[in-house]
């Protein structure tokens, strides 16, 4: 049986710490003038090579748990048609207020880059006749979105999404099915996460709830965000998503949507609910969740790092006096839109899908990389791959083919062809303290062997070089 659905608000008590004045100090005057040169544009953000490793580790998790899972992969341009999103997505959200990047072509067709891939990815499905092949239609992306959002922790203004969409069938166990894919890309990822979710219902169900929430947010008008009270006939469910913490004693007591579902609904959301138990995904019923986006129907979901996890950063931030946003980012999304396809011009499709936030993921597993490097450095355990140097012009050669077979027998090698010099190769070695280093010098070459060295003895063998994969496997063990 699912978990029972109630009404119980918890109410958090952040305490308040008091700020220190700064000490006043005699600081040198720097030079006002700008710098030479040309520099990113706020809120766009180099991705570098260490970072770029951990983009490319998510990238192939993601591929991996998608493809298991029998989605396809697609692309769709960066630049679409205004309109779509501004259909899909809809006026009065944040999105399509203030954040598209929206601008005329050369043809005075309006356009813009993409917010979010899942109008898209709608659109590709309707241009393409894909609503007449077997159902249902499968897909996953990867790639570039826009937001002119306020630049700050885990916020850019392009960023990077991997997302699911799955097309023609109407059943709880897609919803199910799309929430398990991405906990489990984030689990390869060894990120413990947890699934808030709410159920939206159908858009009837919604009018009817509507009336009585605009009834309560006008009651209460006097104690919204200035914000908040500009939503209230406009978009009164996004008052439900306001962050501002003015609102959230308001928020806390409205009337839930849950009260509000039809028979068919809370039927529907109840079996997504035992999927996810039978499944053993942890999640939260969260009934002030709705999603920033105006197509959801019935289900939608929003994952985060798991709060046990977050503890020991929580009260570090206390201890630190830290200023960044005590509540936790998500880390993605999604839900599902049976209304989409049709009111983008396609027929009456089912239709669900979610979204994970790239640049977030990468930023939890970064700092987890850096707390396993502290925790090596402390441990200096030696780990089990190979580090292969070289020396002189005809051993690079060499080497070359060598990192090759290595390659093919699905050896983890680690090796620097730019450098000449044997010590600081061995240095690198030692600096990521390998286990063995296989040394490839001008007699090596001549003699058709190889030095194989234990790093943590020193002592070294020489080996044919026909024979070293054999060797290597044996060692490594």
């Amino acid at each position: 049986m699912p978990k029972k659905i109630t009404k119980k608000i918890v109410k958090k008590t952040i305490k308040k710490q008091s700020v220190k004045k700064p000490i006043k100090k005699t600081i040198k005057k720097v030079s006002t003038k700008k710098q030479k040169g040309y520099f990113n544009l706020r809120g766009m953000k180099d991705i570098l090579p260490r970072a770029g490793s951990t983009f490319l580790d998510v990238f192939h998790a993601s591929e991996s748990v998608a493809k298991f899972y029998g989605f396809s992969y697609v692309e769709s341009p960066i630049m679409e048609q205004a309109n779509l999103f501004i259909r899909s997505i809809g006026k009065g959200t944040d999105v399509v207020d203030k954040e598209m990047y929206v601008f005329e072509d050369k043809d005075k067709t309006k356009v813009c880059l993409r917010p979010e891939a899942t109008a898209s990815l709608v659109r590709m499905y309707i241009n393409n006749g894909l609503q007449t092949v077997s159902q249902p239609v499968k897909m996953w992306y990867w790639g570039s979105m826009f937001r002119h959002d306020r630049p700050q922790k885990g916020r850019y203004r392009q960023f990077h999404q991997f997302g699911c969409e799955s097309f023609g069938v109407d059943s709880p166990v897609v919803d199910a099915e799309l929430i398990v894919v991405a906990y489990n890309v984030l689990k390869d990822l060894a990120i413990n996460s947890i699934v808030k979710i709410n159920s939206i219902g159908s858009l009837e169900d919604r009018e009817n709830y509507l009336v009585e929430l605009v009834g309560y947010f006008r009651s209460k008008r006097s104690y919204l965000s200035e914000e908040s009270k500009k939503k209230i006939n406009k978009n009164p469910l996004r008052i439900l998503d306001s962050k501002h913490e003015q609102d959230k004693e308001v928020i806390a007591e409205a009337p839930q949507i849950l009260d509000w579902l039809s028979e068919s609904s809370k039927k529907s959301f109840i079996k997504v609910l035992e999927y996810l138990d039978e499944a053993n995904i942890p999640y939260v019923l969260t009934p002030t969740l709705v999603r920033g986006l105006d197509y959801y129907t019935d289900t939608v979901f929003e994952f985060f790092e798991d709060e046990e996890n977050l503890q020991e950063k929580k009260q570090n931030k206390e201890e630190n006096n830290s200023k960044e946003e005590k509540t936790s980012i998500a880390l993605g999304g999604g839900g599902r839109y049976n209304k989409l396809v049709s009111e983008l011009g396609g027929l009456e499709t089912p239709a669900a899908g979610f979204a994970l936030g790239v640049e977030r993921i990468v930023n939890i597993i970064e700092k987890t990389k850096a707390r396993e490097l502290r925790n090596e450095e402390e441990s200096k355990d030696k780990i089990n791959v190979v580090f292969l140097a070289q020396l002189g012009e005809q051993a690079s050669k060499k080497a070359l083919a060598l990192v090759e077979k290595l390659r093919e027998n699905n050896f983890e090698l680690y090796h620097n062809l730019a450098k000449t010099s044997l010590k600081a190769q061995l240095e690198i070695a030692n600096k990521i303290r390998v286990k063995h280093t296989l040394i490839l010098g001008q007699k090596e070459v001549q003699d058709g062997t190889i030095i194989v060295r234990d790093m943590d003895s020193g002592i070294q063998e020489i080996i044919d070089q026909n024979k070293v994969i054999n060797h290597l496997k044996k060692i490594l063990k």
